[in-house]
């Protein structure tokens, strides 16, 4: 590979793979706030109003990608370091560019 990312087929399944049904469900709600969402538009509603779905929306959305971090460093980036080597290396390096992107 030439970045830092590893070769995800290897395991043999994921760390939120026991929340699977919990972050479904989760994501399911937040698309249907954007539905909701994209109706105020349609239907002209007060911008703050707007505003106000889009912030609950995004700290949703925030929710479950933290939820989703705290569960890949649990369980991916512990087995790796388990491991050590290029593995776990390349494991902590990729969790921090995720880290670095939600903090953008």
């Amino acid at each position: 590979m030439t970045d830092a990312r590893v070769d995800t087929e290897t395991h043999a399944h994921h760390g939120y793979i026991s929340d699977k049904d919990k972050y479904l469900n989760r994501l399911k709600r937040i698309e249907g706030q954007a539905r909701g969402i994209r109706g105020m538009v349609e239907d002209e509603k007060y911008c703050i109003d707007i505003l106000t779905q889009i912030s609950a929306m995004t700290s949703a959305l925030e929710a479950v990608a933290v939820g989703l971090l705290d569960e890949h460093l649990r369980h991916c980036v512990m087995d790796a370091a388990r491991l050590g080597g290029p593995e776990a290396d390349a494991k902590i390096t990729e969790a921090t560019a995720a880290i670095a992107r939600l903090v953008r």
